[in-house]
């Protein structure tokens, strides 16, 4: 497969500024692998294809207020720094991106906030837009950390081009978000609701939980048209014991194991025994999923709908056939259904 397979013409007005009035009530398409059979629905009709004993598995990262503003010293230029990860504790080193970039060299000095009481020193470049930011700050790392979290914005996907919302703050975070560290949501998550989690229960349907912290590395751009020529980032991922155990036990009894978002895909697939059953993991990966992939976890998926040449729209390829994903993302279109982080999901089955 080339990336030239995965361009396809999306209109602008399909790309979603705003979610869904109530999580669960956002268009669902539901495809059947099998048969190629398409059905539309919405969210909340996703209990009528699960019965008890299945197990949906879910990414419980936490976003974090990742995209801060700071002022250069002595120009007062205003800067955009965008948090990716801590690098080290102690010495309050942080990767980050900043933009403009080419303002920003090594030695300058941003400062944040009115008070300006949370400075950051440039120590080195990592890429064209990255930088390495050694934090200053006259107080303990927890109070660090809540001055971060008080200045920091919720990080919406650039293509959303209003300014950020209160509302954003919940909207952009699961309901079951449990560990922070990610800077872009697990979106497939984003259309459980309270109230469809605990119908789901009743109806005896088991869950797992991993942890993938998800790095704006996930949506970077493919610029090779060879795939296997492509890297991933590498992100954080913990998959636990119990989790390990819920899921092979739903594969011994050949229930359905639904990986939902993509997140989740990659994570089961970073860690699969040499029995094709789920290991437990605590470390990175940088799996790259693409077709043609056998896969030996998930036998169904929650996904969104994704932007062409994505990485993520290459792995719903590689679930369901490519023939089959790119009808399903025709009828999409046709249907005004809604793309990307705010956008409406599929069911893979």
């Amino acid at each position: 497969m080339k990336l030239s397979h995965f361009h396809f013409e999306l209109p602008d007005n399909l790309l979603a500024e705003y979610p869904a009035e109530n999580r669960d009530e956002s268009k669902l398409m539901v495809i059947h692998r099998e048969t190629g059979k398409i059905e539309h629905k919405m969210f909340k009709d996703l209990i009528n294809y699960f019965d008890e004993g299945d197990v949906m598995v879910l990414n419980n990262t936490k976003v974090f207020p990742a995209r801060l503003y700071g002022n250069k010293e002595k120009t007062g230029a205003r800067i955009e720094v965008f948090l990716l990860r801590e690098l080290n504790e102690e010495q309050r080193l942080w990767d980050v991106l900043v933009d403009p970039a080419r303002k920003i060299r090594i030695g300058n000095k941003l400062y944040f906030g009115d008070d300006e009481t949370l400075v950051a020193e440039v120590i080195d470049n990592t890429t064209s837009r990255g930088r390495t930011l050694r934090f200053l700050y006259d107080g303990s790392y927890i109070d660090f950390r809540r001055k971060l979290r008080d200045l920091g914005q919720t990080p919406l996907p650039k293509y959303i081009k209003r300014d950020v919302e209160p509302e954003d703050e919940e909207r952009y975070q699961t309901i079951y978000a449990k560990h922070e560290g990610a800077v872009a949501a697990p979106t497939a998550g984003l259309h459980f609701s309270k109230h469809l989690l605990k119908r789901l229960e009743i109806k005896g349907v088991d869950f797992a939980e991993v942890t993938l912290h998800v790095g704006l590395g996930t949506f970077n751009p493919v610029e090779v048209e060879d795939l296997s020529k492509h890297k991933m980032d590498s992100e954080e991922l913990v998959i636990d014991e119990k989790a390990t155990e819920i899921v092979n036990n739903a594969k011994l009894k050949k229930k359905r194991i639904c990986a939902v978002g993509t997140t989740v895909m990659r994570g089961l697939e970073s860690a699969v025994s040499s029995q094709h059953t789920l290991n437990t993991f605590d470390g990175w990966t940088n799996k790259f999923v693409f077709p043609p992939y056998e896969f030996s976890i998930a036998n169904c998926m929650v996904t969104n709908f994704h932007l062409p040449k994505s990485t993520l729209l290459m792995m719903v390829s590689a679930f369901i056939g490519h023939d089959l994903m790119k009808k399903a993302y025709k009828e999409a279109i046709l249907e005004q259904y809604k793309f990307y982080s705010y956008g409406d999901a599929m069911l893979i089955i």
